[in-house]
């Protein structure tokens, strides 16, 4: 369960003032998929930071699972997975199998569990035959995939990705897409794939830094439709 109990979070401008870039808000998220739709600049990517505490806010808690994610912020990201847009802001060791073993020194301490662990990861996401592969070498849809298997492979209990599917093809997104939506995690889904959006169970429509509407998916996404 992720809760936002009267959060705002404000930035600072070049001029020396602030500007509510997420205004009062407070919500209770239990579905298994959540997604946040709106236009660039509306506030959902900064609600979907909020989770894992790449974004502070400015006044109120944001709780998952019941810990307090500024007060807990390492204990949070245990168990708050995050992919971004672009892979390659994740994407640090040379290759695709180095990568994930990064992912997994915490729970494999031992090098012989971890290289056993890194190759049952591979072979899960299909990504076995890359595994000496250069990261710089993978198309898009490969260095989004392999990205998600390193998150995963820490066994996330919710994992937050912010808009994964948009520097990808229409043959990619709906792979990474597919993926996404048969995860045992809590997902929260910050995007503008609508049709993404609307196999959801709850989407939250943003503008302006508000929740302007907030139900179920397919409903929330058709309004965004009719008014966008």
């Amino acid at each position: 369960m992720i809760e936002l109990d009267d959060v705002e979070v404000r930035r600072p401008t070049p001029e020396g003032s602030e500007v509510v870039v997420l205004h009062r808000t407070s919500l209770v998220l239990t579905e298994a998929r959540t997604a946040l739709v709106g236009a660039n600049g509306s506030g959902k990517s900064t609600l979907a930071r909020l989770v894992n505490g790449l974004v502070e806010p400015s006044r109120g808690r944001v709780r998952v699972h019941g810990t307090d994610v500024a007060r807990h912020g390492a204990r949070v990201r245990r168990r708050v997975g995050f992919v971004f847009t672009d892979p390659s802001a994740q994407l640090v060791m040379p290759t695709v199998a180095e990568d994930v073993a990064l992912s997994l020194r915490r729970r494999h301490p031992d090098a012989a569990d971890r290289a056993a662990a890194t190759t049952t990861v591979l072979e899960a996401y299909g990504l076995a035959a890359l595994a000496s592969r250069s990261v710089h070498t993978l198309s898009g849809g490969q260095r989004q995939l392999l990205a998600l298997a390193g998150v995963l492979a820490t066994d996330p209990d919710v994992l937050v990705a912010d808009e994964p599917t948009t520097l990808l093809d229409l043959g990619n997104s709906r792979r990474i897409g597919h993926l996404l939506m048969g995860l045992p995690q809590q997902l929260v889904l910050s995007t503008h794939d609508l049709e993404l959006a609307a196999r959801c169970d709850r989407a939250l429509l943003l503008d302006g830094g508000r929740v302007v509407a907030d139900g179920p998916a397919a409903d929330v996404v058709a309004h965004y439709r009719s008014v966008a």
